[in-house]
């Protein structure tokens, strides 16, 4: 891919959980640094798993509920926080619904990348749009499936019906990707530049451009 163009291939690997706001915002700041620097790079991005809570209900909870008891009296003031940041993105944070396991949405996005990085980046995308702004649960096999089809991936329903597919490459991820990051969104450019939280995008650039420069 760079060869041809003659842009420098930027590689960016991803710990993210599907039920992690910040993720969210994250993705959309480095969506817009892609954007702007698209014309000087090639990018590669893949998106790997991370559980901010495994032992989450698979049946799903009420997710006020869920998070007055992660949170406590601080609960209301980080929705606050949240609404304000994703107004601030152009978009509406939506706190109803039920939240739970995230399982399901990791084996999902591995299965999606193996049909191409793009789809698996855009799977990321329905599935972060639609559990934070439209209120989907995202251990719903019917949202599961609504942004699989959005994306065009192919045989989604048959993966989805084994609860054992996807589960071995899943663990292995988090072992490689996650046993050495303390939170997320996390960040890796190149192999070897880390970032960590909802970045903006001048921070973005300047590790891209940092990565470039030390590309041999």
């Amino acid at each position: 891919m760079a060869e041809s163009t003659g842009k420098k291939l930027i590689k960016i690997d991803v710990s993210s959980d599907s039920v992690c706001p910040w993720c969210y915002v994250g993705k959309k700041n480095l969506d817009k640094a892609l954007s702007l620097s698209k014309d000087q790079y090639d990018f590669e991005i893949k998106w790997h798993p991370y559980l901010l809570s495994p032992a989450a209900p698979k049946e799903g909870i009420n997710k006020k509920e869920y998070y007055k008891n992660k949170f406590g009296s601080r609960t209301d003031q980080i929705f606050a926080r949240m609404t304000e940041i994703f107004r601030g993105l152009g978009m509406t944070y939506d706190v109803d619904g039920l939240t739970g396991s995230s399982l399901d949405s990791h084996r999902l996005i591995l299965f999606a990348g193996k049909q191409g990085l793009d789809k698996q980046n855009n799977l990321v995308e329905e599935l972060f749009n639609g559990y934070f702004t439209k209120g989907k649960f995202i251990g719903d096999r019917d949202f599961l499936l609504e942004c699989a089809r959005k994306v065009g991936l192919e045989g989604a329903a048959e993966y989805l019906d084994d609860p054992n597919n996807g589960l071995q490459e899943v663990n292995e991820e988090l072992r490689k990707y996650s046993a050495n990051v303390s939170g997320v969104p996390h960040y890796v450019i190149n192999g070897k530049h880390q970032l960590s939280g909802g970045q903006p995008a001048e921070v973005f650039l300047r590790a891209f451009q940092a990565a470039a420069n030390n590309v041999n």
